[in-house]
């Protein structure tokens, strides 16, 4: 079960690169995620969740921005990435398999962010502009990165 919720932390990196990892940090700075005792301990450190979550506010907001380049181009491609492997090891990290966390998140980061992309322009294609679609997203992200980290719990 684990695995499959480290793939779909990915999912939401892949949506919102710094939704996961601020959520993750919560779960574990909340001792809902037990990795004190895993080279990730430092998720579980009282400054963590607040990083990660003023970058994901930042991230909110610079997405809105026309000069904002796609999540598909290989530097956004890649934080997405780096960071489903971040959440995704975490999640695993808490149950003892670190390394099968960190490759469901890579790979649930990939589908996230292809997945998204195709997605976020279908409903900007139905709405006619994209911020309806991109607020959206946000809210899927971080609905699903709440439920996913109560899950692992």
């Amino acid at each position: 079960m684990l695995l499959v919720l480290a793939f779909l932390i990915g999912i939401i990196a892949g949506l919102r690169a710094m939704t996961a990892p601020a959520a993750v940090a919560w779960g574990a700075a909340q001792g809902w995620l037990g990795v004190s005792q895993t080279p990730l301990a430092f998720m579980a450190n009282a400054w963590t969740p607040w990083i990660f979550t003023l970058l994901a506010l930042l991230e909110f907001v610079t997405d809105q921005l026309p000069s904002t380049p796609s999540r598909k181009v290989p530097i956004q491609f890649s934080a997405r990435v780096i960071m489903g492997a971040l959440a995704g090891a975490t999640i695993g990290a808490s149950g003892g398999v670190l390394v099968g966390g960190l490759i469901a998140g890579v790979l649930g980061a990939v589908v996230g962010t292809l997945g998204g992309a195709a997605a976020r322009s279908r409903l900007a294609a139905l709405f006619g502009k994209d911020p309806p679609a991109a607020f959206i997203e946000d809210a899927v992200a971080i609905v699903g990165a709440i439920i996913i980290v109560v899950a692992a719990s």
